[in-house]
């Protein structure tokens, strides 16, 4: 079954509880948390605190996404709040599977991301190690961007690579312009998991549009 992310990161942060207790009833399976220092991409979001903060307000897992330039530094501090997914940049990171390997001694699972300029094949070594690929398919650092079509082909091959490699049980994830249409060739090209910021959280019936997205 294909499973929906609404990104926090697209919430009222003023009426924040509510946000989250709106899309879990609206059925999202997961929260997508953008953590960003400013410095790997070109915005400031929010850090471990907040995230420890809002754990108590919901039974979502977390799918946190690190777009920060030293992603091991927080390893432990997120597997203590229960984070369920932690995802770092393979364009931040020389010693992947050491990454991994730490992730994972850590009870979490290990996620990589991909920007749009970085290649599949970049993951050859470690495909069989992941509890996750995520395809991004904008440049990240902002909400409410413009789909990238050429995604569709990444997540096809992202597909093969770990089907080559045995690894029947990743999760491939694809984050950026995620709506009830862009959504139909990404789920045909293999993702299972869909992150939607804007058009969950600025959708009226938001439940309506997490169960369009899931099935389209």
């Amino acid at each position: 079954m294909i499973k929906i992310a609404p990104s926090m990161l697209s919430a009222d942060f003023s009426i924040l509880r509510d946000e989250l207790k709106s899309i879990e009833q609206a059925g999202a399976d997961y929260l997508h948390i953008d953590i960003m220092d400013g410095h790997f991409v070109p915005n400031l979001t929010f850090g471990a605190p907040i995230v420890k903060a809002i754990r108590p307000h919901t039974t979502l897992p977390f799918d946190v996404h690190l777009m920060v330039t030293n992603p091991a530094d927080y390893v432990e501090e997120y597997a203590k709040i229960g984070v369920e997914y932690f995802t770092f940049h393979q364009e931040t990171v020389p010693h992947i599977h050491r990454l991994i390997q730490q992730i994972k001694a850590n009870g979490m699972k290990a996620g990589v991301a991909l920007n749009p300029g970085t290649p599949v094949a970049t993951l050859e070594d470690v495909a069989a190690d992941l509890d996750m690929i995520l395809i991004m398919s904008v440049n990240p650092g902002f909400g409410g961007q413009t789909f990238i079509p050429r995604a569709v082909e990444k997540v096809k091959q992202a597909k093969i690579l770990l089907e080559t490699m045995g690894n029947h049980d990743a999760v491939i994830e694809v984050d950026g312009g995620i709506n009830d249409i862009t959504c139909i060739p990404i789920k045909d090209a293999g993702a299972t998991l869909l992150v939607a910021g804007s058009a969950v959280f600025c959708a009226q019936d938001r439940a309506n549009m997490i169960e369009s997205i899931r099935n389209n």
